[in-house]
C-alpha cells in the first residue's frame, strides 16, 4: 500500500505546518484554505475512510472530537465546522481519514 501523502508529512519526509499533535493525532495548516482558519485533523493509524472506522476505532474518533475543542480554545473561537469527505463520490482526495476543521468566517 501507497503512503499517503499524510503519513509522509508525518514522517518527515514532507514539510508540514503544524498546529497540534499528540500521540493519536497531528493537526497541520491545509496547503489550499477555504475558510480564514483551515487545519486538517489526521489520526496517525492511517484509516482510508470514514466507511474503514471499526468499533475499535470509535476512543480515536472521539479524540478526534476533544481536539477540535483545544483548537477552538487555543485559537479563541466561539464556532467552528469539522468536516468529513468520505470517498471519492464525497468529495475525498487523500484516502487517509481526515477533518476538516474551519472557522473565521465571521467576527
Amino acid at each position: 500500500m501507497e503512503k499517503s501523502v499524510f503519513t509522509r508529512i508525518m514522517e518527515g519526509e514532507i514539510p508540514g505546518r503544524f498546529e497540534y499533535e499528540d500521540e493519536q493525532v497531528i493537526v497541520i495548516h491545509d496547503i489550499a484554505p477555504k475558510a480564514p482558519i483551515h487545519l486538517l485533523i489526521i489520526p496517525r493509524k492511517p484509516i482510508p475512510t470514514l466507511m474503514d472506522v471499526t468499533e475499535e476505532d470509535l476512543p480515536l474518533i472521539g479524540h478526534i472530537h476533544v481536539v477540535a475543542q483545544k483548537l477552538a480554545q487555543k485559537l479563541g473561537l466561539k464556532g467552528f465546522r469539522l468536516v468529513n469527505n468520505c470517498g471519492k463520490e464525497g468529495g475525498q482526495e487523500v484516502f487517509h481519514i481526515h477533518y476538516h476543521f474551519l472557522a473565521g468566517f465571521q467576527e
